[in-house]
């Protein structure tokens, strides 16, 4: 029975968006599988603690840094977070505690995700102890401090000087992995851009979910009420002041409901952009439950999103999708076949492909009527885990 030790930033019940909860099902789905898992994580704990979560074993590590980036931990200081960025360039503290849980558990390989709080000391570690490292990629950790090369209200166009700073080690350090899987073609071709990872293998390994047909009834005719949704993070990078100024520029029966949280003064601050009652912020919402109410998703991102599940459950659910042409977007929207893909460069792009839909019922149907069946490959959980597999035996 192979033993596998997966390493992540965080595990439930701390969930910080999609890749948390496809690091969840990968780990669990695993163990179905035969494999024996366990999970090291960090925590706001002291030490070094054990828990155990569906039945899968969890090791959860102090977190060796200014403060423990998650939920309301994260400091607003510019001066703190620079100061917990440069720790994290190589965080000589946490290998401790990869050491002992290696010690203990004595693996035969590990898978990393997200590594921001670990640093790309696990690395290190990891090959000291002449284990295979397999490598996933869910954002631009690698590459910016922030993860998503996005800063000063725009959508960075190249590396900055401060990441080159903070991720000068990275590139050199990134050849140690054995494999390399991205969840996009973009996340991947990113790195072959800027020459990371250049000597290692690579593949791409799309995330799955199972997602039940909810909206299996409720496909909108053009009569009533247009139900336009947003689902995730309020934040500036993923659009929402530019979907708001939009929306309360077109003049039609429809309501704009935001599913969501983000800090509490931009929240405020959305509000009072809204200043319109046919806007409702509904705060954190059940996705299966939200899209049960909307006939429309936008996903409006200014920045680059590497593979947002927003869109594949949305589709899976037979409910157009508007979405921005970046990051991997195209990988799961096709334009004109389950939604359309609008440019962030052209402001009334988005206004005017609601009204392109919202005006057109047949074209809205047709666009319903091909959604779920353009995402059945992301619906196939035991297609990504065969994937995984097919890699896990190789090394």
């Amino acid at each position: 029975m192979k033993k596998i030790l997966f390493i992540n930033t965080l595990y439930s019940p701390y969930i910080g968006g999609g890749a948390e909860i496809m690091f969840q099902q990968q780990v669990e789905e695993l163990q179905a599988r035969g494999y024996k898992v366990c999970v090291l994580t960090t925590g706001k704990n002291k030490n070094l603690i054990i828990e155990s979560l569906n039945g899968i074993k969890i090791y959860r590590a102090e977190i060796k840094n200014f403060y423990w980036h998650y939920g309301d931990d994260k400091s607003n200081n510019k001066i703190m977070k620079l100061l917990w960025h440069l720790r994290d360039i190589y965080n000589v503290q946490m290998k401790k505690y990869i050491q002992t849980v290696i010690n203990i558990e004595n693996p035969d390989l590990t898978i990393c995700h997200n590594l921001a709080g670990f640093s790309v000391s696990a690395w290190d570690v990891i090959k000291k102890n002449d284990l295979k490292i397999v490598q996933v990629l869910h954002d631009m950790y690698f590459l910016c401090a922030n993860s998503t090369m996005f800063q000063n209200d725009h959508k960075c166009e190249k590396q900055c000087l401060k990441c080159k700073l903070l991720r000068y080690i990275h590139k050199k350090k990134s050849q140690q992995v054995d494999i390399l899987v991205g969840v996009s073609h973009f996340v991947i071709n990113k790195m072959n851009y800027y020459n990371y990872f250049n000597s290692v293998n690579k593949k791409v390994i799309y995330n799955a979910q199972d997602i039940k047909y909810y909206n299996n009834e409720k496909i909108w005719d053009g009569k009533g009420v247009f139900k336009i949704g947003f689902i995730g993070s309020l934040t500036k990078s993923k659009g929402i002041e530019w979907l708001i100024s939009q929306f309360n520029k077109l003049n039609i029966n429809a309501t704009l409901l935001i599913a969501g949280k983000g800090e509490i003064g931009y929240e405020k601050f959305l509000i009072e952009l809204s200043n319109n009652n046919k806007i409702k912020f509904l705060g954190y919402v059940k996705s299966s439950d939200f899209y049960k109410k909307v006939d429309l998703i936008c996903i409006p991102s200014i920045c680059e999103d590497n593979f947002p599940g927003v869109a594949y459950e949305a589709s899976a659910n037979n409910i157009p999708v508007i979405a921005s042409n970046t990051g991997g977007m195209a990988e799961i929207i096709s334009d004109q076949v389950n939604g359309i893909l609008i440019d962030p460069n052209d402001e009334n792009s988005l206004g005017i492909s609601i009204l392109k839909i919202y005006n057109n019922v047949d074209f809205y149907k047709k666009l319903a009527s091909q959604s779920r069946k353009q995402v059945e490959n992301l619906l196939n959980i035991d297609r990504m885990l065969n994937e995984y597999e097919i890699i896990i035996n190789d090394l």
